[in-house]
């Protein structure tokens, strides 16, 4: 890209609903590096009911060195805010962070690069999970809350959205929004990308554009990942489901039933060993929820409302 010709424009969309961490989300952004020609702008959309998060970020616009849109998109669904953002982006690119995340002070800069040298749609992102001394010893060992790409092959065929950046003008992705039923359940994000690749777009994985992510102590906890890797399950049997025939479905039946079980008896296995005990049962969750979701059962409510109810 000639820079002295283009100057690029760069959007960072966060999604916000009750959490005063938005504050260090946008500190972190205050103090990233700028891409060499480049310009930033934030655009904090507000998913709740009424505009809570609007004192905070106007509180911090003398301290943040960016343009930041406030826009105030209810309710409770993270769809809608993450619509609000692709709506209201200009720029060449749009970054996602979440509002709980706070970036390193590369991350735009490096996942500007592997767009750059990759000519990629999308560009993902690692998501660091940051543990405090009282999560549980196993949990913090086999660090099961950081974020990373799953490959199939060479290739990524889905993604997330806690840290990605998105190539606005790319065919694959123009005219595409989030799905508004998935929006208190979560896999809207999954799903978005699934549809994108499928429509031959091209996802890239920038390994050094760092986000970090503290887990607070409602997702320390076993029953929680359990019930996002059953949710995460069940979109992923969905997405199958829609893309297979009756032969197809019936297939992919057995083999997530199969895989489930094998799982289950491997997390017996390791009964004393807390950490791949707990992997195997997590991913015997998986499997579980790709049977249901192929079965066409809805995910589970589990973000949003259900998310605020529960703390």
């Amino acid at each position: 890209m000639n820079r002295t010709e283009h100057r690029i424009r760069i959007d960072i969309g966060v999604c916000t609903y009750r959490r005063p961490e938005l504050e260090q989300t946008l500190c972190s952004l205050a103090v990233i590096a700028v891409p060499v020609g480049a310009e930033i702008r934030i655009v904090v959309a507000d998913n709740d009911d009424t505009p809570s998060a609007k004192g905070r970020v106007d509180a911090l616009r003398a301290l943040v060195p960016h343009e930041i849109v406030y826009v105030h998109c209810p309710s409770s669904n993270i769809s809608i805010a993450r619509n609000a953002c692709l709506d209201n982006a200009k720029g060449d690119f749009l970054a996602f962070i979440d509002d709980d995340e706070t970036a390193s002070e590369d991350w735009v800069v490096r996942l500007i690069e592997t767009a750059e040298a990759t000519n990629a749609d999308v560009v993902l992102g690692p998501v660091k999970a940051i543990y405090s001394k009282d999560a549980p010893r196993w949990m913090r060992r086999g660090d099961f809350h950081s974020t990373f790409p799953v490959w199939v092959g060479d290739r990524i065929v889905t993604g997330y959205t806690c840290n990605a950046l998105l190539r606005l003008a790319a065919t694959s992705l123009a005219g595409r929004r989030f799905n508004l039923a998935l929006g208190r359940s979560g896999g809207e994000d999954t799903e978005f990308f699934t549809h994108m690749h499928r429509m031959g777009g091209k996802i890239a994985y920038a390994p050094a554009a760092w986000v970090q992510e503290p887990v607070p102590a409602k997702r320390a906890a076993f029953s929680w990942l359990a019930k996002r890797k059953f949710r995460f399950g069940q979109t992923h049997g969905r997405l199958i489901e829609a893309g297979s025939g009756l032969a197809g479905r019936i297939r992919q039946l057995v083999l997530a039933f199969a895989k489930s079980g094998f799982c289950a008896i491997a997390s017996a296995i390791f009964l004393f060993s807390p950490v791949r005990r707990n992997q195997y049962f997590l991913r015997a969750s998986m499997h579980a929820g790709v049977v249901i979701g192929l079965l066409g059962v809805r995910e589970i409510e589990q973000y949003g409302a259900a998310e605020a109810r529960s703390s």
